[in-house]
């Protein structure tokens, strides 16, 4: 079971103020969690020229403590996947530790196994491959957008030719770091 996902923020600090969820079972979407986030911080004008998230559309919107049990339950017993999947797992896992909730996930990132299983493209971002793929993301620098498009690739890696390996090395790297950041 995996859950892919997409966060946008404040830039700087790292703040949610969207995110989207897709709970995939390597088939079919089988739930889906998206809300924008009360990042309760302002959001840079730069921000809102990128994302088109203004600090009048997230006023009223929950905060992150407010959805974190609804995030908890939707990623629970699934591999968490992401484009950079440290960037979003990074930003999630702050935003649970400053409300003093640990969040541990086993995760996989689809740059890195773009990279592997699909080698040769000049460029790895989200939009780029995405364009040479011809996957259409429909609201790109949006949460649900990119994550819509991230599960079309994700499900394309998944079933690419040595997927298996792939999948199973970068999962069990995945598994030994978080073995070694318990341990200490």
């Amino acid at each position: 079971m995996y859950t892919i996902i997409d966060v946008e923020t404040t830039g700087k600090g790292g703040k949610i103020t969207e995110i989207s969820i897709f709970k995939y079972d390597g088939e079919f979407i089988i739930d889906e969690f998206t809300s924008l986030v009360n990042p309760e911080t302002y959001i840079p004008e730069y921000i809102t020229q990128l994302t088109g998230i203004t600090n009048a559309m997230v006023t009223n919107a929950p905060t992150f403590k407010q959805i974190a049990k609804r995030i908890l339950e939707i990623t629970k017993n699934s591999v968490f996947v992401a484009h950079s999947a440290n960037f979003d797992y990074n930003v999630i896992r702050n935003e649970y530790k400053a409300i003093g909730i640990t969040f541990n996930r086993k995760k996989l990132c689809t740059v890195k196994l773009s990279r592997q299983l699909l080698p040769g493209y000049k460029s790895y971002s989200l939009g780029r491959i995405c364009n040479d793929l011809n996957i259409e993301i429909a609201a790109r620098h949006r949460a649900r957008g990119d994550a819509e498009a991230t599960v079309i690739l994700f499900n394309k890696l998944l079933h690419s030719k040595n997927a298996e390996i792939a999948f199973n090395t970068a999962l069990n790297k995945t598994i030994i770091k978080n073995q070694l950041r318990l341990d200490f």
